[in-house]
């Protein structure tokens, strides 16, 4: 297909998308929860229930709000289901039969990520729910979701998305069982999984299910995947990946479905894609077109209540850090290895205009509960607002994994002038006291604008602004796709030079990956040494958890890099990893002695003793002796390891997430290290 129908075909789904949009639809309340609510709002049934792992929260920020809202704008009736009872169907029909689908979505992370750590132990909250407690949603959400929806009411296409979904549409690995998966549409059991950002695609679907289609008849959509019976074949232009099989017995193929897939995400150019799980076939469509400016603003000045759903008695600890926030963009060229942002969100930036974001600004100020804090103006990363390919005739056949790594394309837009410009908009608002850039922002974009960090650091950091450089090692930043450890050093002499100059005290707070593929003992030893000698103490430790779908890893998985085909030093082991997590914060007492052992076993017993560059002192320290006493006895008392059952103990029943449990699935086999 050449570059002019594509982009007719883009600009055609757009204008289609607004015209079915009307806000004056739009009921102020929040969407019904109950049939009391139904009863108020004069209905009788609704047209699509929406089922969440997430709390509801009315904000643009939780996505079924979102797609909720939109929904309501195109003329709908729709419902939510929030953290159901999965242990049978009352819920799913709780609200009635849905006249034309159930929309299921795991929430806004993929569950298997929300409920444990990297270690593969139990988190202690969910930021996504009620007093943030834990066990208001299964591991692997959107399967269990998907099959309590056919039970409750046969014959409800049944629509899968949200971020878990999305990464899971194609066969990939999941680190918390060790194995390569099957497609989550053979698993749930969904008709279809919208992948991406789904608002457009979710309209269409109500559309066209409303005229008389069947679900079969939406298998043409963008943006959508799907699975075939044994009987059908696959579309003829599809491009056919290694099978099921071939990736669970052969790394290299794994590794080359995983190139094949990310080379396919540009919607301009990217091609229909087909793997075979056994004799059925699983068909991904080429991903849906970036929204223009005019749909993010049709879709962000819906009336939004900015509030959790009135039933909730305790606070949402995701709401209280984002309501106070506004989202200017979406989408993300950086093309990071570890990160799902661009391959949910889309490589191309998708920005609202400054009329829509001062809207949202100004309506914030009527709120009595507004303080007259803005939280963050910013979005997967703040200062990539409005920036875009100059040439989008070379942009519609790129297929460029990142468009700053291992240079910014000289093609890219990078002036940063519409975003100072709204920045000083948005503090200038009556009712407005400051407004903060809470987002990350990129680094190596942001030493090219003089002006830009002028304007941040006088006007728009608290005292500390987090900064991503991820790792100091070369080939680790390489793998990462991010820039030299060079890159944060210009940035920090710049921002303390200029945070000096507006008198202001202010710090960076840098972020740091341990255990990332490419990462050995020598790398974090470095990174160890580097914090020491610019004088960080990382509080919390980011240890890398491979998400499905991520070019990473496929790294950790395979030990291949699936771009150059080279091995990649992978620390597979949990003791591995606890000595590279332990070697970020080597300062801290308790960590001792793995630090010293990571020391001895790098043969970098140098950085023993009492020197000023010595990471570790020679004796340890009394704390240090406490801690492993403790850890002694506890394993001797058979409760060292809270990640493996008590022998003796006899097995919980399966319970309801009613009940007062500790942890997500009551009874299940904990995950051993």
């Amino acid at each position: 297909m050449t570059l002019l129908p594509i982009l007719d075909q883009a600009a055609l789904d757009h204008d289609r998308f607004l015209r079915r949009l009307d806000p004056t639809r739009v009921d102020p309340r929040p969407l019904p929860m109950s049939r009391r609510e139904m009863k108020a709002r004069g209905w009788d049934e609704l047209d699509v229930v929406l089922v969440t792992g997430d709390a509801y929260v009315d904000h643009p920020s939780f996505a079924m709000a979102l797609l909720g809202r939109v929904l309501e704008a195109a003329g709908y009736r729709v419902g939510i289901v929030s953290q159901p009872d999965w242990q049978d169907c009352k819920d799913w029909q709780r609200l009635g039969r849905p006249r034309l689908f159930f929309g299921i979505s795991a929430g806004n992370m993929d569950s298997m990520i929300n409920h444990y750590t990297a270690n593969r132990k139990v988190r202690n909250d969910d930021a996504y729910s009620p007093g943030g407690r834990i066990g208001r949603r299964p591991d692997r959400a959107t399967l269990a979701y998907c099959q309590r929806a056919r039970q409750a009411y046969k014959g409800v296409p049944v629509i899968a998305g949200g971020v878990e979904a999305s990464l899971r549409r194609l066969a990939h690995y999941d680190y918390w069982s060790d194995k390569v998966r099957r497609s989550i549409l053979l698993d749930a059991k969904a008709d279809l999984v919208v992948f991406g950002m789904g608002e457009r695609a979710v309209v269409e679907i109500a559309e066209r299910l409303a005229g008389g289609a069947t679900v079969k008849d939406l298998r043409d959509m963008r943006g959508v995947a799907y699975a075939m019976g044994a009987s059908e074949s696959p579309p003829e232009d599809a491009l056919v990946l290694p099978s099921y099989e071939d990736v669970c017995r052969d790394k290299p193929a794994f590794a080359e479905a995983t190139r094949i897939i990310h080379n396919e995400t540009n919607p301009y150019n990217a091609r229909r894609l087909v793997q075979w799980h056994d004799r059925q076939a699983v068909v991904a469509n080429p991903p849906a077109f970036p929204l223009s400016q005019a749909a993010m603003d049709a879709i962000y000045d819906l009336p939004f209540t900015r509030r959790p759903h009135p039933s909730y008695k305790e606070p949402i600890p995701a709401h209280q850090m984002i309501k106070d926030s506004v989202t200017i963009m979406r989408g993300c060229f950086g093309g990071c290895t570890f990160c799902s942002i661009t391959t949910h969100q889309g490589r191309t930036i998708q920005s609202r205009s400054q009329e829509s974001i001062l809207r949202e600004l100004e309506q914030l100020t009527e709120d009595p509960q507004f303080k007259g804090i803005v939280s963050d103006i910013g979005g997967p990363t703040a200062n990539m607002y409005q920036m875009k390919c100059t040439r989008p005739e070379v942009e519609a056949v790129c297929r460029r994994q990142s468009c700053v790594h291992p240079t910014i394309c000289k093609l890219l837009g990078t002036d940063h002038g519409p975003l100072i410009e709204l920045m000083k908009k948005a503090r200038s608002i009556e009712g407005i006291r400051k407004v903060f850039v809470a987002s990350g922002i990129r680094m190596d974009l942001a030493r090219l604008s003089p002006r830009y960090i002028r304007e941040l650091v006088r006007h728009h950091v608290g005292g500390l602004l987090k900064v991503a450089p991820e790792h100091t090692d070369d080939d680790v930043l390489d793998k990462m796709r991010k820039p030299a450890i060079d890159d944060f050093r210009r940035f920090a002499e710049i921002f303390q030079r200029e945070s000096s100059k507006a008198g202001k005290r202010q710090y960076l707070v840098p972020y740091f990956i341990a255990s990332h593929p490419g990462s050995d003992l020598d790398a974090m030893i470095d990174l160890a040494v580097f914090l020491k000698q610019n004088g960080y103490r990382p509080d919390q430790v980011q240890d890398f958890i491979p998400a499905p779908l991520d070019v990473a890893t496929a790294m950790y998985y395979t030990g291949i890099d699936p771009f150059t085909k080279k091995p990649v030093h992978v620390a597979r082991h949990l003791r591995d990893r606890k000595l590279q997590r332990a070697l970020m914060q080597f300062f801290k007492p308790e960590n001792y002695f793995e630090v010293r052992k990571a020391l001895q076993q790098a043969g970098r017993t140098d950085l023993i003793g009492e020197g000023c560059d010595c990471l570790i002192p020679s004796r340890p320290p009394r704390e240090a002796l406490r801690r492993r006493r403790r850890e002694a006895g506890r394993a001797l008392q058979g409760g060292g390891d809270s990640s493996r059952p008590a022998k003796g103990k006899k097995k919980r029943k399966r319970q309801s997430r009613h009940a007062p449990v500790p942890g997500y699935r009551p009874g299940r086999k904990r995950i051993a290290k």
